[in-house]
């Protein structure tokens, strides 16, 4: 005997549709560019310092791919190839002895991110 599972959907999805556009249209209104700078500064900002090279040197970047719109945050200090930031947030190994890395990237982009989120959720909910 065999089974069978059937499910019966009424309805449509307009609501998620509309949704979905303002969240897409939320972003095509330069909003990117001051999450950009609003990263930039906080990442800046929770960099550890010692020459202040590092924290001076993050930029970001929009990229648009497809239907895809991300913010990506770099830095641009290098040592012998190596991202000074990378090993300041890992850890590494300085003259034969390890380096602990320090968290200060998470706690940067925190308030970001949640920044992000709540304009977002705003924009869409109204």
């Amino acid at each position: 005997m065999d089974s069978v599972i059937s499910v019966r959907v009424k309805g449509n999805f307009n609501k998620l549709d509309s949704f979905l556009e303002k969240s897409k249209e939320y972003f095509k209104h330069g909003n990117l560019d001051k999450y950009g700078r609003m990263g930039v500064k906080a990442l800046s900002n929770y960099t550890p310092k010692d020459t202040g090279k590092t924290a001076d040197s993050w930029d970001y970047r929009i990229v648009r791919k497809n239907d895809e719109i991300s913010i990506q945050w770099f830095n641009t200090n290098r040592n012998d190839g190596v991202s000074v930031a990378v090993i300041i947030q890992y850890g590494h190994v300085a003259n034969g002895k390890y380096v602990k890395g320090i968290d200060y990237i998470n706690p940067a982009m925190r308030p970001v991110f949640n920044e992000i989120a709540e304009g977002v959720w705003k924009e869409v909910s109204t």
